[in-house]
């Protein structure tokens, strides 16, 4: 079961997820994967993965960092040295990061391609694994027009969580730590 998970900044979204992976990889006896999309640029980057690394620690998790190109990693390892099957359970966090590696690269040009692609990848991903947790921030909430690049970015993440909520059978909303489920498997 796919399942997309959305919510603001700080509100749950991540932990809630690894519960929800742990178990569903607990009630299949499957791997359990916790795919980070974030690629540190900094001191406080650095900080913060190693701050999660740690709360992560004894969950049963099998780490992969893939920051761009997400199906490459099925053909990976892990970051304990094991091979990735595509059968085990993926825990994405997030979808947000994944669209900022994707569309702003190190050159400084910036991809208007990369949400378009991205949708098509995260589908796929989506159809490969067939169980994956997909983790992404809502960012619409605000009255504020941005500049033209950062309006790009919103629109590019509102494709590709749209695109989540389409193929995922459950669609979840995270709030100061309380959860709504907006799709449930087999309901719309």
């Amino acid at each position: 079961m796919n399942v997309f998970i959305s919510g603001g900044c700080k509100n749950g979204k991540s932990f809630h997820a690894q519960k929800l992976a742990r178990e569903m990889a607990a009630e299949q006896d499957l791997p359990l994967y916790y795919l980070a999309t974030m690629i540190p640029v900094d001191d406080e980057d650095r900080a913060r993965i190693k701050r999660h690394l740690s709360e992560r620690d004894g969950w049963g998790f099998d780490t992969i960092e893939q920051g761009t190109d997400i199906c490459a990693c099925l053909s990976s390892r892990t970051l304990s040295g094991n091979a990735v099957s595509a059968s085990g359970v993926f825990l994405l966090d997030s979808v947000t990061a994944l669209l900022s590696n994707e569309m702003f690269p190190p050159d400084g040009s910036p991809d208007m391609e990369a949400p378009e692609r991205l949708a098509k990848q995260l589908a796929a991903f989506a159809r490969l694994t067939g169980n994956t947790v997909f983790v992404s921030d809502y960012i619409y909430s605000d009255a504020f027009i941005y500049d033209p690049l950062t309006e790009a970015y919103r629109r590019g993440l509102a494709l590709l969580d749209r695109t989540l909520t389409g193929i995922c059978s459950s669609v979840i909303e995270v709030s100061y730590g309380f959860t709504k489920e907006h799709k449930k498997r087999g309901v719309l």
